[in-house]
């Protein structure tokens, strides 16, 4: 009996994060059959020696609401055939068996990385820095909080906030069309 107690008062998260840098493809918005809409897309991280990269693939929730915002205005970008670049941080990584239906896999299982996407710290189109996400204040970093909670919990708006809309915005500069 006091194990369970025990068990129950201690009971958390243990958060397995992957962040990494990788191209921005397949931006779209899912509409199941069942439960809400949501976007998603796919990243093409890096990985391995500069100068022989290699590429694993994740196929992305996108949960973040600053993220969402973020990706839906590279949307433009990604389809014109632009090299979105991001900074990105990922969360709750499962995976998903498939068949293949088409081509010299078909018949063959294949798996797909699933993961959620979290938070974009940066985004570079055609080699251009187009947003950079802001700082984490020095206060909340031991805290699980971000400095815009921390901020918009103090004015109302949060500069995060503010940056996050000053750099949507400036995805309509010359550089993203």
């Amino acid at each position: 009996m006091t194990n369970s107690t025990h068990q129950s008062a201690t009971t958390g998260f243990f958060d397995l994060h992957i962040t990494g840098l990788g191209y921005l493809n397949r931006i779209r918005e899912v509409r199941p059959k069942r439960g809400d809409a949501f976007w998603a897309c796919d990243i093409a991280a890096l990985n391995g020696p500069a100068d022989d990269v290699g590429y694993t693939r994740f196929d992305c929730r996108i949960s973040g609401r600053e993220a969402e915002a973020l990706v839906k205005r590279c949307r433009q970008a990604v389809y014109q055939g632009r090299k979105v670049l991001v900074g990105f941080k990922l969360g709750d990584l499962w995976t998903d068996t498939f068949v293949y239906s088409r081509g010299d896999k078909a018949g063959q299982t294949g798996v797909s990385l699933k993961a959620r996407l979290l938070f974009i710290s940066w985004i570079k189109v055609n080699g251009e820095m187009v947003y950079q996400a802001p700082r984490r204040d020095e206060q909340t970093a031991g805290n699980d909080r971000p400095a815009a909670s921390a901020e918009s919990s103090k004015t109302g708006k949060g500069y995060a906030a503010a940056q996050v809309v000053d750099a949507v915005g400036a995805f309509d500069s010359s550089t993203m069309h």
